[in-house]
């Protein structure tokens, strides 16, 4: 596990918050460490969003930042939920007869400040 230059409290919380991004965004830009640590979270969670039974649904819950989501849907209809819903009413089923490999991550080159690189991570 990378230390990522945190504390743990401080790790943790970045996971969370880059994990919870994530599911509601499916794509985010960020640095290749980052990247490399949150795609295990991520897999962890779509995995226990395909179980989707109700132990599932706590430990997720425990994880994953309680964020709003706006979606539309084929008619124009905004809908509001929670990013743990759209996990799994959403996200999991996509994945239903996939056996692992959710996310993918694209090389995006040096960062323009001090050179980090910079990948995109996006569920596949």
């Amino acid at each position: 596990m990378r230390k990522l230059q945190r504390t743990s409290s401080q790790r943790k919380a970045l996971l969370r918050d880059l994990t919870t991004d994530l599911i509601v965004h499916e794509r985010i830009q960020t640095t290749e460490a980052r990247a490399k640590e949150v795609r295990s979270t991520v897999e962890k969670m779509i995995t226990l969003g395909k179980r989707g039974d109700l132990h599932a649904r706590r430990k997720a819950a425990a994880y994953i930042r309680r964020e709003l989501v706006t979606t539309t849907d084929e008619e124009g209809n905004e809908s509001t939920s929670f990013a743990l819903q759209k996990l799994f009413d959403d996200v999991a089923p996509r994945y239903a007869d996939r056996q692992g490999g959710y996310t993918r991550i694209m090389k995006m080159g040096p960062r323009r400040g001090d050179g980090a690189p910079i990948v995109i991570i996006e569920l596949v």
